[in-house]
């Protein structure tokens, strides 16, 4: 049985320095004359308190964070978290219900963006506020996560990533706050920059700043119900292009280039993998849409480059309904949401790397069969490629699908159509936000659905979000045995 203390004074932190950010919407919403202001503030004092208690009563100083405990304070912290994000959201006079508000609070934290939200440009601000700053918070946690705590323990070829420095020693907390420390210093610069970028383009001030924590983290959430289609005409979905383009590479890239490190940064092989595949479907939609509509050129590529870097990145913002282009475009981007961005970035679903090495793989593999004493070395970035990165990919690969399917044929039961199930179901795992058909397509909500079928979507946000092992490895009987 692993050592809960430390899990716990670590959650336990994080809950109470949640408490204290609810503060921030509460006086939004008071400045405004919203009443949601009350509910934001008494979920801020109990949201605090229980978190205080916890890191007081769980505090060790000589307790240690070993690999299970890792395991353990990952999927604990984003479901713990979640739940409190959810109180202010139940609380508010906005009509959600409890299944509603959690769903709504998972999809945030995740960056998922899927929402059960209608009339958001009537919405309290402070209801504005928090959507964005869950799906912020989510973003820079998903790239400590990725960047300090998964290489360590070697989740889905995530072991590529490893520091230099690292270890599986006792010193994951320090290594993993110092370099929080450094990625949070460019995480801001960048929302300040996206921010700008939003009110050069015609935004008002509280939009562009709920717009930029959205779109850095590539989540998608919005203060308009026609999403950045809302905001298109004074060139705001070429601002949220750029800044969904930088969400969706690896921090790491920052770091090197902020140390003038720029050969080692821009070498990355995922880099140059992930704006290559980028362009090559920009290209091939643009192509379509100007063959198959009455758009013109510029038009064509415009839109195309919004939608596809969106899907593909994760984020989930709109600017049209692309199930109004045609059965191709539909299948496209079904497709598009199961590729991903770049490792150690705020993007989701599958990732440029893991494809790279699955392709490493079949292609020595391929070169084996007919030559079955030949040597076919792999290689990813110049380096070897040890198996036991080939092998945590294709578990990865395995268990994604795996969990698609399952989430889809329990939609498919629920009776979801089969577009919502499916696409819905892909959504969800990937983490990217709107589906596809009428109901949760881009131009719809999942509010509709079921409650059942929510739990099933939420149930795979965070799956996904997780990075599927991380989550799934709890449940075996092994993790839990001295």
């Amino acid at each position: 049985m692993p050592d809960l203390r430390p899990v716990l004074f670590v959650v336990g932190l994080m809950i109470a320095a949640l408490g204290v950010i609810m503060f921030i919407p509460m006086l939004v919403d008071r400045a405004y004359g919203d009443s949601s202001w009350q509910a934001f503030g008494m979920s801020g004092f109990v949201t605090t308190l229980v978190g205080t208690i916890m890191a007081l009563t769980n505090y060790a100083p000589k307790a240690h964070l070993r690999a299970r405990g890792a395991f353990l304070l990952t999927t604990i912290s984003w479901v713990s978290l979640a739940g409190f994000a959810a109180l202010p959201l139940f609380v508010a006079p906005i009509g959600l219900s409890f299944t509603d508000s959690l769903f709504e609070a998972v999809s945030g934290i995740t960056t998922t963006g899927s929402t059960v939200m209608t009339g958001l440009d009537d919405a309290p601000k402070g209801i504005l506020l928090w959507r964005a700053i869950l799906q912020w918070i989510g973003g820079i946690g998903i790239i400590v996560t990725a960047m300090a705590i998964l290489p360590m323990l070697k989740i889905g070829g995530m072991q590529l990533f490893r520091m230099e420095s690292s270890d599986m020693g006792e010193k994951i907390l320090p290594k993993a706050a110092s370099l929080a420390a450094a990625i949070s210093v460019i995480y801001l610069i960048l929302t300040i920059l996206c921010a700008i970028g939003y009110a050069y383009a015609g935004m008002g001030a509280f939009d562009s700043i709920a717009h930029a924590m959205t779109t850095l983290a590539t989540g998608g959430y919005s203060t308009s119900d026609a999403s950045l289609g809302g905001f298109m005409d004074d060139g705001a979905d070429l601002v949220a292009i750029a800044f969904m383009l930088a969400g969706a590479l690896p921090f790491g890239v920052y770091l090197l280039a902020g140390q003038r490190n720029f050969k080692q940064a821009f070498s990355d092989p995922q880099v140059r993998g992930f704006l290559f595949v980028i362009t090559i479907l920009i290209a091939v939609i643009t192509f379509y849409l100007w063959q198959h509509s009455e758009m013109t050129g510029s038009r064509a590529l415009r839109l195309s480059a919004f939608n596809v870097v969106s899907i593909v990145t994760g984020t989930g913002f709109a600017t049209s309904d692309y199930n109004a282009w045609g059965p191709f475009a539909v299948a496209a981007f079904f497709t598009f949401m199961f590729i991903g961005g770049c490792a150690g970035s705020t993007a989701c679903s599958i990732k440029i790397f893991r494809f790279q090495v699955a392709f490493e793989a079949m292609r020595a593999y391929i070169f084996k069969m007919p030559r079955q004493h030949a040597v076919s070395p792999m290689r990813y970035g110049g380096k070897p490629l040890p198996n036991s990165v080939v092998y945590s990919v294709m578990g990865f690969f395995f268990l994604f699908f795996t969990c698609f399917a399952v989430s889809a044929i329990l939609l498919s039961m629920l009776g979801l159509d089969p577009i919502t199930a499916w696409s819905g179901a892909a959504s969800s795992i990937a983490n990217v936000g709107p589906g596809l058909g009428d109901i949760i397509g881009p131009a719809g909500t999942y509010q509709s659905l079921p409650d059942t079928a929510k739990w099933v979507l939420m149930t795979g946000m965070l799956i996904g979000r997780l990075e599927i092992v991380t989550a799934l490895v709890l449940l075996t009987p092994s993790f839990w045995r001295a």
